[in-house]
């Protein structure tokens, strides 16, 4: 579109591809139940009552998360919930290299014991900071053409009278 700066373009690639991660690895662990409980347990984090709720909610919640950033509904406060659950991640996977664990993340399904190594852990590490620094960039800059919920899309990426866009907040620039 015609007035619609790079930003606007980037803000909408980083809401279709968040959603596109969150999507997939929901998905992956959601018809795969046990071996997401296997992951969690993994971690040797939770108290044992908590593993099977956690391996159970945690599927829809990536799923809800990736639903919202598709439709392009909240997208600010879905990018910050984004990026609370990937330092979750974060934690965890760093919580078990320091530990010493040898295990797989589930991330993307899978996980459990498993022969890894740090670069394993490095970059399981490099992947979610990289997931973080496009939901950061979603926190900052949520309009984008596609989307649906208020607060979240640019009107028509077309001013009125053909000035460009304010990409920063969704408003037009004088």
């Amino acid at each position: 579109m015609q007035g619609v700066g790079w930003p606007v373009w980037l803000s909408t690639l980083c809401r279709l591809g968040l959603a596109a991660v969150w999507l997939v690895s929901g998905a992956i662990k959601a018809v795969d139940p046990l071996q997401t409980e296997v992951a969690v347990r993994a971690y040797q984090l939770l108290p044992e009552p908590v593993v099977s709720p956690v391996a159970t909610t945690l599927p829809f919640l990536e799923i809800g998360l990736g639903l919202l950033l598709l439709l392009g509904v909240g997208v600010r406060p879905v990018a910050v919930a984004s990026v609370v659950l990937l330092g979750v991640f974060l934690a965890g996977v760093g919580s078990s290299w320091a530990r010493g664990l040898s295990i797989d993340c589930g991330c993307f399904g899978g996980g459990g014991a498993a022969d890894v190594g740090p670069l394993d852990y490095l970059a399981e590490i490099a992947r979610d900071v990289a997931f973080v620094v496009v939901a950061l960039w979603l926190v900052a800059r949520p309009r984008t053409p596609l989307a649906t919920g208020p607060g979240s899309r640019t009107s028509t990426g077309l001013p009125p009278g053909g000035g460009p866009v304010d990409d920063t907040g969704g408003g037009r620039r004088a």
